[in-house]
């Protein structure tokens, strides 16, 4: 499969891009008509389903985030989809209003910036359930490749080149490379395991991702 990214120097969505630099990057996949138009519909109704169980849970979590320090609930980041679309996805906010007042920061174990209801919404992964509208949208899917903000996108390319070949799918909600090391595994090695999933993806290996995305949740492994 052939895929073209375009890479822009905008920070933002909403405002005119420049286009700077355009590449073709191929990854051999077996996507196949059926495999998308039946895990498409799958992710739509599953996401609905999704919203509708875990809206008391993303309510009462609000709630507590609203206590805690009286900041936004919700907050936004842009970030990279299929060939390399900018997009914005949703979180419920875990870390401190100010995490970001010194630039863009890698999270880090045990990071000071993570408020004491973030620290449990991110190991339980209650804080990406807002992305369930994403997927309603069609921006992601269940399962792929997690996305990456387009700066950190780039910066790995040139560290770890292939690893926007990550962009030939859909980003997804859980995937190959979260359920097998999460966020403690390094951009090298996201990118051998998401790749191996673009590569190999069916609906047997969406199961088993299923799974073992049910195991972490309830265990946390692999927060940060």
């Amino acid at each position: 499969m052939e895929i073209e990214v375009t890479t822009e120097n905008s920070s933002s969505l909403d405002t005119t891009t420049e286009k700077i630099q355009t590449k073709k990057y191929k990854v051999e996949t077996k996507e196949a008509a059926f495999y998308d138009l039946v895990t498409s519909f799958l992710d739509i109704i599953a996401a609905l389903i999704g919203l509708i169980i875990t809206f008391p849970v993303m309510l009462i979590v609000g709630v507590l985030i609203k206590i805690e320090d009286n900041g936004p609930i919700f907050y936004k980041q842009e970030r990279l989809g299929k060939g390399g679309k900018h997009f914005w996805i949703y979180k419920l906010r875990s870390m401190r209003m100010d995490a970001e007042k010194y630039g863009m920061q890698w999270a880090e174990k045990d990071d000071p910036r993570i408020t004491k209801i973030g620290n449990f919404i991110r190991k339980t992964r209650i804080d990406e359930l807002p992305q369930l509208f994403n997927i309603i949208i069609g921006d992601m899917k269940l399962i792929g490749p997690r996305p990456e903000r387009p700066e950190l996108t780039f910066q790995f390319e040139e560290e770890t080149p292939g690893f926007i070949n990550r962009l030939a799918v859909k980003p997804g909600l859980t995937g190959w490379a979260q359920v097998n090391g999460g966020y403690e595994i390094t951009p090298a090695e996201k990118a051998k395991l998401d790749i191996y999933y673009i590569k190999h993806r069916n609906l047997l290996m969406d199961f088993k991702i299923i799974l073992k995305t049910i195991r972490v949740v309830l265990t946390g492994d692999g927060a940060r």
